[in-house]
């Protein structure tokens, strides 16, 4: 019989794996991939290159945002799951929502290698649904439930662009 901490590891893999595929994949592959079906041309330049770095750093991105969100938060990226602790290690010693970067990296990345207005459109659009949801949501309901350490936190690190203040402690209490 499975221990109660391999049952809960097991559920809190697939969760995030069933998010990941449902959300991202849908925002960050499926639709951009639908988009420019006839977009790619036989012929490697460098803006493919580029292309292909921005897809790999976002996907790297969000996957180790993925992971700290389940190894230290216990949780998932889904609102309705969200992680318990507060996540301020890992890239979130750096800027407030990786995890919204790295999604956008990849879209970029398909934007370059994909050269289209709608992929570019999209890419903007994306990126001002995001903002608009962490302004108007996710910000509110993260001072909420964390209080004063979120709020620290705001201060000292910046929401889209890196600004952590050296020696501020925070993330260094949590790797």
């Amino acid at each position: 019989m499975m221990r109660r901490s391999t049952m809960s590891a097991i559920a809190l893999f697939l969760k995030n794996a069933l998010f990941t595929v449902v959300v991202p994949g849908v925002v960050a592959v499926y639709l951009p991939l639908t988009m420019a079906a006839e977009g790619l041309v036989d012929q490697w330049t460098p803006g493919r290159t580029v292309a292909l770095v921005l897809l790999i750093a976002g996907a790297a991105l969000y996957l180790w945002c993925l992971w700290e969100f389940a190894a230290y938060g216990r949780g998932t990226p889904a609102p309705f799951d969200a992680p318990r602790q507060l996540v301020a290690r890992g890239p979130y010693r750096w800027v407030r929502n990786p995890m919204y970067l790295g999604v956008e990296l990849v879209i970029v990345g398909w934007s370059a290698l994909f050269p289209s207005l709608s992929l570019a459109l999209y890419a903007l659009l994306v990126a001002l649904a995001f903002h608009g949801f962490v302004v108007l949501y996710e910000e509110p309901t993260l001072r909420r439930k964390f209080g004063a350490g979120y709020r620290k936190y705001c201060e000292q690190v910046g929401r889209w662009l890196p600004a952590r203040k050296q020696g501020t402690g925070i993330g260094d209490q949590n790797g």
